[in-house]
């Protein structure tokens, strides 16, 4: 049971000037847009060097996609830069270091050596926490995501000119997939082979439609979903991924039946979409694409302090919080805040609430006549 000066301490206002008003010593918000803007350039450099190299100088670009390049340029500076924001605030930084320790322990790895790909395999790629809160959206996120993986792991290549297909006769039917001007393999574009690799991004937007229809759906009929929404940020991303989606099938259907009639129209469209969509996933809901990998370290880290039996118990109800390791983390963030209040990293969420709750009723509201 908690001492009542705690309860007290916490309840009760304090005064200007004290430990809880000092502002946390972290670094100078000019600083950290000096080295994000570093970063960016640094990063979007190495990909122009990358894309030089990649394409033999260039004999392999493609002129006609260098509007979708670009983007991938701009792309990378974004990540890279609000990358660099997100891990200085103190409290990501923390967890940042603290999962790439647990993600290159030697010591985990001999705990528990399928832990990394276990994870990876299921924080990653089969979301399964999703699953817990609603199959339904486990499900449509799984259409979204693999649908995404295959577009990018085509469209990025080709764009790069890192990925050609040439054929010896001009028309086909046969062709040569070639990786940085390496032959991989050769196929028949008539057979099933050939079928899927000329195809591979009508299968990634028969997968993306149906899962962003969902949840765009989903944000307009449920009263939950709809209440913080914002439109930029919660529909934008829904609305753009439909239009690619859309507009790129419909560039195979005017190729097969219309014999190219709107191609150009639709051409333009597909690709302010996919450019548009490029420079807007730094800066909005997409970026939690770019963070999620880094909880996987965390994930670790929490995982190796229950193998080793760290858990560590609400100082109240003594019912287990979460990992021993994990609780001094979290206090160790607070400190670097300042927030002077970190023993309450050692209660429960049901015991802070009952201890806020008697600390108002015996120090604020009996002031009330």
């Amino acid at each position: 049971m908690t001492e009542p000066s705690e309860a007290t301490a916490a309840a009760e206002p304090r005064a200007p000037g004290g430990p809880a008003d000092t502002p946390p010593a972290a670094t100078g918000p000019r600083s950290v847009t000096t080295r994000a803007t570093l970063a960016g350039v640094a990063v979007s450099a190495l990909l122009i060097l990358a894309i030089v190299l990649g394409s033999r100088m260039l004999r392999n670009f493609d002129s006609a996609l260098l509007p979708y390049a670009v983007a991938t340029v701009f792309l990378a500076f974004g990540v890279a830069y609000r990358y660099t924001v997100w891990i200085s605030a103190p409290g990501a930084r923390r967890l940042f270091k603290q999962g790439w320790r647990s993600l290159f322990s030697y010591e985990n790895f001999r705990r528990a050596p399928t832990a990394l790909p276990k994870m990876i395999a299921t924080y990653l790629g089969f979301q399964k926490f999703l699953g817990a809160r609603s199959h339904a959206r486990w499900a449509a996120h799984q259409l979204i995501f693999w649908g995404c993986i295959l577009a990018a792991l085509i469209t990025f290549p080709l764009t790069w000119g890192w990925f050609t297909f040439t054929s010896g006769s001009g028309s086909g039917p046969g062709y040569e997939m070639r990786i940085w001007g390496f032959k991989i393999l050769g196929f028949d574009s008539l057979n099933v082979l050939g079928w899927l690799m000329f195809h591979g991004l009508d299968i990634a937007a028969v997968l993306v439609i149906p899962g962003a229809s969902y949840f765009l759906w989903r944000r307009m009929k449920d009263r939950g979903a709809a209440t913080g929404q914002r439109f930029a940020y919660d529909l934008v991303p829904l609305i753009a991924l439909i239009v690619i989606s859309v507009t790129g099938l419909l560039l195979t259907f005017s190729s097969i039946f219309l014999h190219g009639g709107g191609y150009q129209f639709l051409a333009i469209l597909h690709m302010v979409s996919v450019v548009f969509t490029l420079i807007y996933i730094p800066f909005g809901k997409f970026f939690h694409i770019v963070q999620r990998p880094a909880a996987v370290g965390m994930q670790l880290f929490k995982y190796t302090g229950r193998k080793d039996d760290e858990v560590f118990a609400c100082r109240r109800c003594e019912e287990p919080i979460d990992t021993g390791p994990y609780v001094e983390n979290l206090r160790g963030t607070m400190r670097d805040l300042r927030l002077d209040f970190d023993s309450w990293a050692e209660y429960c969420p049901r015991c802070k609430r009952v201890l806020r709750g008697s600390a108002y009723l015996s120090h604020v509201k009996k002031g009330f006549k």
